[in-house]
């Protein structure tokens, strides 16, 4: 996913290495202009667009291999690519000849539902001496699709066929042998790779979570995302929540419409906000006493981590593996995700007890600094790249 934070992170990690890195987008089928951007921290690479259009807008320090010198923009652009998309080209072809022509050591897709099917698919058409293929497992690719009608059968199929896996969870390990993985399991860290911990942390100026006034939910309301649940839970603790500021971050049209009704019912204010940078949601998140993230699936979502960085108090569904990470009630208080009369009484004990809070910060970020550190991640990832490379030569 070219245009993705994750896919960035991880890239970020490996530079400075010497590695010729080459990206193939998957996105690229439909070029929808908010799709159709690299994200703006993807540096030092190759991207590839064999038989498609470049990307709309190229940066230095990237490259662009396979594309058309023709640059279009707006309707024209989306009109002529699907026009011969649909006609000639095949992505899974498109990736099995890129693979033949660059022979990379290790093929590695990131995340399963796109990637990972995409792969699969590409696997009749690379040849008898096809690299290795190291399959990332990212958020709910095992524990909810696993179990669907819809890709159920795909999964497995993908587990069998993958050389190595890689996942957040020791859960999706379990899982993934369960449903058919034959292959190595080489790492379980988190798909974003590692964090500048010193530098998040640092972004509260030293001020303890049990001194903000800040109460951070998570707005996604979809698939998976139950930010209408936090809403209804935040609703119930009205009572105490005067002085505090919520920000639903990011936020979608049925929850910002959920927040104006509860507002208007309670009192509370909801502050609604989407688009913002990252550095500025790390900010935010360093002003808040609470963070609440609800979800039915995932994996160790991105945002439970920055907020045990950040110090904000993590209230974190049980369907993600925030238990691998904190002790229920001592690091944070684990929750189902749609239940709010449950949740209610997670975020009034975070507002009671400044104890709880405070103690939290501290021993969560000792644990970030033991587990999500680059210093702590980027030697192991290099590791397992080099580990898979060396195995085949």
């Amino acid at each position: 996913m070219h245009n993705s934070i994750h896919t960035a992170r991880w890239i970020r990690q490996l530079r400075g290495l010497g590695w010729d890195l080459h990206l193939f987008p998957i996105q690229q089928s439909d070029p929808d202009p908010d799709l159709d951007q690299l994200h703006p921290e993807i540096r030092e690479i190759t991207v590839h667009h064999p038989g498609g259009l470049p990307l709309s807008a190229p940066r230095p320090g990237v490259r662009e291999a396979g594309t058309w010198p023709l640059r279009l923009r707006g309707p024209a652009r989306k009109d002529i690519f699907r026009r011969i998309r649909r006609r000639f080209l095949r992505r899974d072809r498109d990736l099995a000849a890129t693979v033949r022509r660059i022979r990379p050591d290790v093929v590695h897709s990131m995340e399963f539902q796109h990637a990972g099917y995409l792969t699969l698919a590409a696997l009749p058409h690379m040849g008898p001496a096809r690299p290795p293929w190291l399959a990332a497992n990212w958020g709910s690719d095992v524990y909810l699709y696993g179990r669907l009608a819809s890709d159920r059968e795909q999964v497995r199929a993908l587990l069998r066929s993958c050389d190595y896996y890689h996942c957040e969870c020791e859960r999706d390990v379990a899982l993934a042998r369960e449903f058919g993985l034959r292959g190595e399991v080489v790492a379980v860290s988190p798909s974003g790779g590692g964090f500048d911990v010193a530098t998040i942390a640092g972004l509260s100026g030293g001020v303890p979570p049990s001194a903000r006034r800040v109460i951070v939910l998570k707005g996604y309301q979809h698939w998976a995302g139950r930010a209408l649940v936090g809403i209804r839970a935040l609703e119930l603790c009205a009572d105490v929540l005067s002085g505090y500021r919520i920000v639903v971050l990011p936020v979608e049209r049925p929850v910002a419409i959920a927040a104006e009704l509860a507002s208007q019912r309670t009192g509370i204010e909801f502050e609604t906000r989407g688009g913002l940078p990252h550095e500025e949601t790390l900010r935010l998140f360093a002003s808040a006493r609470v963070h609440i993230g609800l979800s039915i699936s995932d994996a160790i979502s991105t945002s439970f981590l920055e907020s045990m960085i950040t110090g904000a108090f993590p209230i974190q569904s049980c369907t993600s593996c925030a238990s691998e990470w904190i002790d229920d009630g001592v690091g944070g208080i684990i929750v189902p995700p749609e239940d709010p009369e449950v949740i209610a009484r997670a975020i009034r004990r975070a507002l009671a007890d400044d104890a709880l809070v405070d103690e939290a910060a501290r021993s969560n970020r000792k644990t970030a600094m033991e587990r999500l550190d680059l210093s702590v991640v980027r030697p192991r990832v290099t590791e397992m790249y080099e580990r898979i490379a060396a195995a085949t030569r």
